[in-house]
């Protein structure tokens, strides 16, 4: 006869085997209402603004959303609209680079910094991680993927603006309870990456904590047609959040000031 712990462990295993079951069939009808891809991302590249002196060199890489998924028009991408924004400021003009990879994770950041690196930008922005999340990569793990791209890049002498993991918790399509473990999942890897980010002398923005609300809130005006990637209105608020640190980036590049690194607190 089955003991009162063996009968326990049973029931556990039951309850867990269920569960994952559920957690399955609801990414599934997840995927079934995003539906299948059906654009691409608009070609952003080129000079932006207008300006004396040597153009700044400015990379985006990343997953969809750094690449601008969802966006209407290349203007429309957080790329582009970082580009701009920066020429303004500097009065001088700004090369974009995007070399972000619709489905990347951050196990394919290593070839996006092998490219960017041709280009010697003076700044670069990577936003990546959700993909880590709908993956169950391990948070450690990608964190520290994360951290050896930007330490590529700080070495080459890049400043580094890193886009933490969204909030994927505010993607409408996902049902209960599976949008609340991604929630838990992204949340949990956005400090995983601001701390590999700080790590390496770089600067984490955490767009989750920032813009979740605004997302959860206006679903219809913050993503696209496939409710899943952010639509122009949602670029425009990651830019803007993103800007003062690009900002703070290049002005430290011009100047020389170089930020120290922080004690490690993970092993890599």
């Amino acid at each position: 006869m089955a003991g009162p712990i063996t009968r326990t462990a049973a029931a556990a295993g039951a309850s867990a085997v269920a569960a994952a079951g559920l957690l399955t069939a609801q990414a599934l009808q997840a995927r079934r209402r995003i539906g299948r891809r059906t654009t691409t991302a608009p070609y952003a590249d080129g000079r932006y603004g207008t300006g004396s002196g040597t153009s700044i060199r400015l990379a985006v890489l990343g997953d969809s959303g750094a690449a601008g998924l969802g966006a209407q028009h290349p203007q429309d991408t957080m790329g582009a609209i970082l580009a701009t924004a920066l020429s303004e400021v500097a009065g001088r003009t700004v090369t974009l680079s995007n070399h972000a990879v619709i489905g990347a994770q951050t196990a394919d950041l290593d070839a996006q910094v092998d490219r960017a690196l041709w280009t010697r930008p003076h700044v670069a922005v990577i936003m990546v991680g959700a993909n880590d999340v709908t993956h169950l990569v391990p948070h450690t793990l990608s964190a520290r993927r994360l951290r050896r791209a930007v330490r590529r890049l700080r070495e080459s002498g890049t400043e580094v603006v890193t886009a933490t993991c969204p909030d994927l918790g505010t993607v409408k399509p996902v049902p209960q309870p599976l949008r609340t473990v991604m929630r838990r999942g992204s949340r949990r890897l956005a400090l995983a990456q601001a701390v590999a980010t700080r790590a390496e002398g770089a600067r984490p923005v955490p767009l989750g904590d920032i813009l979740g609300p605004e997302f959860d809130e206006r679903p219809e005006v913050m993503f696209a047609e496939d409710r899943f990637h952010p639509s122009t209105e949602g670029y425009t608020a990651a830019a803007q959040v993103l800007l003062p640190e690009v900002i703070a980036a290049w002005r430290r590049g011009g100047e020389g000031e170089i930020l120290p690194a922080v004690v490690d607190l993970e092993p890599t």
